[in-house]
């Protein structure tokens, strides 16, 4: 947007809270300036932005590290913008190349449609549908055909798009770069310009994509949409970005149980984190809670409360609040009142390694028996990843019915 062709607007109290709304826990904002200057329009001619979101339908599930960029969009939504939650059918049938070292595998039209029949309804339980419009990009990139796909492509250039750090890498690398693949990032963009939307959405691997859409919109005379890039949430191993492949992954379709015990195995300093991408409370309200922590508050209680809210969003108070109940009781139910506590360093060390020195299993190979037949327990909640990682605090550890240890870790 060249900012001295168009009318300047005020920057009003309303326009720095929607501007404060639109930074929280971003990775990049670009051009903010741009984007300023968006809200003040918007505000000045009571005309709602255009905030668009696009998700491949690659997989039939949706974990909480794909509700990060819908917490903003719902964040953006309840400022009074209109959000586009974009299914992109027509790309999937491409494949996403952001971050990857080697040709994807396309998937069918049949796995497509299977995949986003489900992920709308899913992603619904974080925005509101009533305030939701929905979009397949097979609208616009079917109705291309072969003309427009060369004219599309006639507006970007092969250098430019060999200096995207994937391609250069794997070109680098000899490895294969199919021509379609060139074709994804320029669909993307062109999903934008169908939309005209003013702000696009995604994680920090799509920073690329996101500006061939400023791009291409500039090439067909429309004003350039802002880009704004959300950081990928760490999973419950407090290492690895969350991931079904790493299984460090909260589904946000599994049950409230699970769910609240899951969020109750995170670390207390990735806690925070949490807080900033997921929750919906009040950046006031996270730094109070914060400052009472470190001023010697039980940091359990924090992790509790953010346990039930993301509990409650995806299922119902009522059972976030029986989740916590549950958890209560299995963490309680059966402990005898003394059980041997012993003080372990390394921290964070991995499950295996802690039942061995706690004396709760001969060897690190049967502790990860044990925990493949669902046999170990940390806090009453069951362990299923092997890999898990326990931070420094202090954790009831279950063995079986009858083998307890109270664990200080440092």
């Amino acid at each position: 947007m060249n900012q001295s062709a168009v009318t300047t607007f005020p920057v009003t109290d309303g326009v720095a809270r929607a501007l404060e709304a639109s930074l929280r826990g971003v990775e990049e904002l670009l051009p903010k300036e741009e984007w300023i200057q968006k809200l003040a329009r918007s505000e000045a001619q009571g005309q709602p932005l255009r905030i668009k979101l696009g998700l491949d339908p690659t997989a039939p599930d949706i974990h909480l590290g794909h509700t990060v960029v819908l917490n903003k969009m719902r964040q953006l939504q309840d400022l009074g913008h209109q959000v586009i939650f974009l299914i992109g059918d027509f790309t999937t049938l491409i494949g996403d190349p952001s971050g990857r070292n080697s040709t994807r595998p396309p998937l069918t039209a049949e796995q497509i449609k299977a995949n986003a029949e489900t992920y709308y309804t899913q992603a619904a339980k974080v925005l509101d549908p009533a305030r939701t419009e929905i979009r397949y990009n097979s609208e616009w990139c079917d109705a291309l055909g072969a003309r427009g796909m060369i004219e599309l492509s006639a507006r970007y250039t092969v250098a430019r798009m060999m200096e995207r750090n994937d391609f250069h890498q794997r070109f680098s690398d000899g490895s294969s770069i199919s021509l379609h693949e060139f074709l994804y990032p320029l669909l993307q963009g062109y999903d934008s310009v169908a939309l005209k939307s003013d702000l696009e959405l995604g994680g920090t691997d799509q920073k690329f994509n996101l500006l061939m859409g400023r791009h291409l919109q500039q090439e067909y005379g429309q004003e350039p949409q802002c880009v704004l890039t959300m950081p990928l949430l760490v999973g419950l191993d407090g290492v690895e970005k969350m991931s079904k492949s790493k299984n460090n992954y909260i589904g946000i379709t599994e049950d409230a149980n699970t769910m609240f015990a899951k969020v109750l195995s995170i670390s207390d300093a990735l806690m925070w984190d949490w807080y900033t991408l997921l929750s919906f409370q009040s950046l006031a309200s996270i730094a109070q809670l914060k400052k009472e922590v470190a001023e010697g508050r039980n940091p359990k209680d924090a992790k509790v409360m953010l346990a039930k809210e993301i509990t409650a969003r995806f299922h119902s108070a009522a059972l976030a609040d029986a989740a916590e109940a549950d958890f209560i009781n299995r963490a309680k139910g059966g402990i005898p009142d003394d059980i041997p506590e012993v003080a372990l360093s390394g921290a964070p060390l991995g499950i295996g390694a802690l039942l061995k020195q706690a004396n709760l299993a001969p060897s690190t190979s049967e502790a990860n028996r044990l925990i493949d037949g669902g046999g170990v327990r940390v806090d009453g909640g069951v362990v299923g990843d092997k890999g898990l990682k326990l931070a420094a605090g202090s954790y009831v550890v279950q063995v079986g019915k009858r083998k307890f240890a109270r664990v200080a870790l440092s």
